[in-house]
């Protein structure tokens, strides 16, 4: 065995040049970087080549220089706020701005008037469940404007749940002509087309909503899960599994969150509306806890985000709006207001730009 002992390296201050290389096991352990339009020749495994011609990074692995994707992944949210669904008679579209505080402003026309819908969003296109008679409809959130048809999905339901991992749009429940319904379907939000079947909830609900991080997707509440918690992950279609509960059993409630938290405000138990706040970390199967709480109770509201800023539509035929900061816990803010009252709507959020 051969023993490398240094008791001290020093170079007055300066870097220490290893002019001829370092070997460990006969081969270099520095790694090459070149900066050029035309690929390095002579390049050793692991080396790296910024291609300044097309702005595209290499490393040289298996003889050859494999590109190092720098594409963001994609999103379910932005800074732009949609609320719509204010009413059965009405096909209102509200946009805002979550980023600061304000009245929201007319964006276009749902296809049809409805309420009761469920929504979810790429960051591009917002797609709209209008449950009642299977049709999605689909905005650009960043140009206002009416809204066109995207396709079907597999069962017309009402009183869904949306929810998205930035590729897939999700909807799960519903109360379907036949009673209250546990399927989950699901489109790919770039491709305008019908459903596809996804699987089932634990249960059949419905007055429920949900919110994904990414990679798993929960389904929260609803008259059929009561206290319950679903979830699936996404990018699998399979049926739900449990999660664990709510802090109490709930319904018509909203839910958003950012890209680990979910968030549950207000709703209808026992009777009652109430103005509870709650959250679940989702990567992480278990209860909710308390968050804070709305500044009145609300039920039949809807809810969207930044993953910085929860804005809730609190519901109850009014045209409130209020917002919290989704990692602070705490009690709701006023926000400003939707153009005309409404309820059982539905929020989502997209790019503004």
């Amino acid at each position: 065995m051969s023993t490398l002992k240094i008791n001290t390296l020093s170079n007055g201050g300066s870097a220490i040049d290893f002019p001829n290389s370092f070997n460990v096991g006969g081969k270099a352990i520095e790694q090459g970087y070149t900066s050029s339009g035309t690929e390095p020749s002579s390049p050793s495994t692991g080396d790296i080549w910024w291609d300044s011609t097309n702005e595209k990074i290499y490393q040289y692995l298996n003889s050859e220089f494999k590109e190092i994707s720098t594409a963001a992944p994609p999103v379910w949210y932005g800074d732009r706020g949609i609320i719509a669904g204010f009413a059965a008679s009405d096909n209102t579209i509200n946009y805002f701005d979550i980023t600061t505080t304000g009245n929201a402003t007319d964006f276009g026309n749902l296809t049809v008037s409805s309420n009761n819908l469920a929504s979810c969003s790429n960051g591009t296109l917002a797609l709209f469940g209008r449950t009642a008679n299977a049709v999605i409809d689909y905005i650009t959130t960043a140009s206002t404007g009416n809204a066109t048809d995207f396709g079907d999905l597999t069962v017309g339901r009402q009183n869904a749940a949306g929810l998205s991992d930035g590729t897939y749009g999700v909807f799960g429940g519903g109360f379907a002509g036949s009673g209250p319904a546990n399927v989950i379907d699901y489109v790919t939000i770039t491709t305008t087309g019908d459903a596809t079947d996804f699987g089932n909830l634990t249960s059949t609900s419905y007055y429920f909503n949900g919110w994904s991080d990414a990679t798993r997707g929960i389904f929260a509440g609803g008259t059929g899960l009561g206290a319950g918690i679903d979830y699936i992950t996404i990018a699998t279609p399979s049926d739900a599994s449990d999660f664990g509960d709510l802090l109490f059993s709930v319904s018509q409630h909203s839910a958003t969150g950012d890209t680990t938290r979910a968030v549950i405000a207000g709703g209808f138990y026992s009777g009652f509306a109430v103005n509870v706040i709650q959250y679940i970390t989702i990567a992480s199967t278990g209860d909710a806890t308390d968050f804070g709480d709305l500044s009145a109770s609300g039920r039949w509201g809807a809810a969207c985000s930044n993953a910085t800023r929860a804005v809730f539509h609190i519901g109850n035929q009014a045209n409130t709006l209020e917002y919290i900061t989704i990692q602070t816990l705490g009690n709701a803010t006023d926000f400003g207001d939707t153009t005309i009252s409404g309820a059982f709507t539905t929020g989502t959020s997209g790019s503004a730009a």
